[in-house]
């Protein structure tokens, strides 16, 4: 698969993913009604590829110059409104866990090559593609009013970053250009995020915080 007909694919299933992940989140913990689960799920999919657009100079944002990606986000939001109902509180959970886990990893993979494809260098690459990754999950966190993940788990942004390092050290060996990001370094930076963060949700690992001053 050309490698960009690869990042074109893993970025439409990383706007589907997060798409049903946000909308999900909005029947559960703001119950909005259709239109509001719409967009959070538009929100949440998107987010974070405009953002990292806008800083790289990328007008129009890829939003809004291809018609598949607001036309992924609006299915994904349109179908949590058309089955959504059906899934018990537990089947709900754990499907946003995996969602967000798979919508993290893709989108670090792609916000990383498309950072690199504009001729950024590889520190300010990682941090784009740890941005486009975290960037929509963010928005709906603070949309609902919940703290954001990033904020408060500490095996969210950190696997991100890490297969965005993937990315670049993969660009690096390669001598390609981020659009020729072979697949089995994209599966395997998408793999190592998704993994880490679900390692991190089951064995709730998260890394220490500041030592908190002596109450007296």
């Amino acid at each position: 698969m050309p490698g960009s007909t690869l990042l074109l694919v893993l970025d439409l299933v990383g706007v589907l993913a997060f798409a049903v992940d946000g909308a999900l989140t909005a029947t559960r913990a703001a119950r909005l009604d259709v239109i509001g689960v719409i967009t959070l799920g538009v929100i949440t999919a998107l987010g974070g590829g405009i953002l990292r657009d806008l800083l790289i100079g990328r007008v129009p944002p890829a939003t809004f110059s291809d018609w598949r990606y607001l036309a992924v986000a609006a299915t994904g939001g349109v179908l949590v409104c058309l089955f959504g109902y059906r899934m018990g509180r537990r089947r709900v959970a754990t499907t946003l866990t995996v969602l967000d886990a798979a919508g993290l990893s893709l989108f670090a993979v792609t916000g990383t090559s498309t950072a690199l494809a504009a001729g950024l260098g590889p520190v300010q690459s990682v941090l784009l593609g740890g941005l486009t990754a975290i960037g929509g999950g963010t928005l709906r966190d603070v949309l609902i009013g919940r703290t954001p993940r990033v904020l408060s788990s500490g095996l969210y942004a950190v696997p991100a970053l890490l297969a965005a390092v993937v990315v670049v050290i993969s660009a690096q060996l390669t001598q390609t250009d981020v659009v020729g990001i072979g697949s089995v370094w994209a599966v395997l930076a998408a793999g190592l995020c998704f993994t880490l963060r679900m390692v991190g949700v089951l064995r709730r690992i998260d890394l220490p915080g500041p030592r908190q001053p002596p109450l007296h």
